[in-house]
């Protein structure tokens, strides 16, 4: 099995640098799509076979080091007793919105095998198809981003409610961080039980709060989720988007791996983060759409800053958009082996 990116989460430098791209099973593939085509994206979470089909096409057309599991970080919210839509041109929606005390009392734990059992059949498909392969990232939302979506009921851009909640009725907020911190310590537990070799944190929405904010009402919730999951002996990758202001309160958190989006400079998040982590990223999307020769020097860049760090795990600084042609993403695999070889 290839094995460079498990060595690098360990802490290990590797030639070549392994690379996986996140959403990398998703709506860029022309495979992807004709699976999409016959179900929408929800049933497509929730039927094991096609979620290990879809999350398998990217490695056999991209040749990336890691699969991960093709599935959503909302999922978990739909047992503890949420209504969840998908809109094409709203994103989720969640129902009702969590912003009483009466409501978050009635928000259910969880128990996966019971409630969330298509998750962990399809990672246990997944660890079949893989064994000669790579490995398996499983993951989840964070505390604070679940928290988010539940409040708003979705998207937001300015995330009022959440900060009303936060702001001026912080008793609420931590009681909903605990149960929400509660369920993805369960969520995440009953992956890695099912054969995810690695989890990533999501903190999608970590970065539109102040450090003093972050380190005082969001942080201890992330370090509880960390320290429960490094008890099971699995690399975790914590991916904060739009955090590089929040880098050094990072270095001892629980993390093997901390992620970087494309706006954090590599040598500034090494300083901070100290030689105790290795980093993932941080390509920005677009510069998916450059010329081959540009985009070679722009991952040429990457990899020299990454030298620095304990190891370097290559990957975009956000999700790869469903606009670029999967052709360019081969490109850039092939590119990253190459020159870190």
């Amino acid at each position: 099995m290839n094995d460079i990116f498990l060595k690098a989460c360990k802490g290990e430098k590797t030639r070549p640098v392994p690379v996986w791209i996140m959403r990398q099973a998703g709506r860029y593939l022309p495979d992807y799509q004709k699976v999409r085509g016959t179900v929408d994206f929800l049933t497509l979470c929730k039927t094991p076979e096609l979620a290990a089909e879809v999350t398998l096409q990217p490695v056999n057309v991209l040749g990336v080091d890691a699969a991960i599991l093709f599935s959503d970080i909302l999922i978990p919210l739909e047992p503890m007793g949420i209504q969840l839509a998908f809109s094409e041109g709203k994103g989720p929606i969640l129902t009702p919105a969590i912003r009483t005390a009466e409501q978050i009392k009635n928000l259910k734990g969880i128990t996966p095998e019971q409630d969330v059992p298509f998750v962990l059949e399809t990672i246990r498909i997944l660890r079949k198809e893989l064994a000669f392969k790579c490995p398996l990232i499983g993951f989840g939302g964070a505390p604070f981003t679940l928290a988010t979506y539940l409040i708003e009921g979705g998207s937001s851009r300015n995330f009022l409610n959440t900060k009303r909640m936060m702001f001026q009725t912080p008793e609420l907020f931590h009681e909903l961080m605990s149960r929400l911190t509660d369920v993805t310590i369960a969520y995440l537990s009953a992956q890695i039980q099912a054969g995810a070799q690695v989890i990533q944190l999501f903190d999608t929405w970590g970065g539109i709060l102040s450090t003093t904010d972050y380190e005082n009402l969001v942080l201890p919730y992330v370090r509880r989720t960390l320290d429960a999951l490094s008890g099971l002996v699995t690399p975790t990758i914590y991916f904060v988007y739009d955090g590089s202001h929040l880098l050094h309160l990072l270095k001892d958190i629980n993390a093997n791996v901390i992620g970087l989006d494309w706006r954090t400079d590599i040598s500034q998040a090494v300083a901070s983060l100290g030689s105790a982590k290795s980093i993932q990223g941080n390509l920005d999307p677009c510069a998916l759409l450059l010329p081959e020769q540009q985009l070679r020097e722009r991952v040429k860049a990457i990899l020299k800053a990454g030298q620095a760090a304990r190891s370097h795990i290559f990957n975009l600084g956000h999700g790869i958009l469903p606009e670029i042609p999967w052709e360019k993403a081969k490109m850039l695999v092939d590119m990253v082996h190459e020159l870190s070889s």
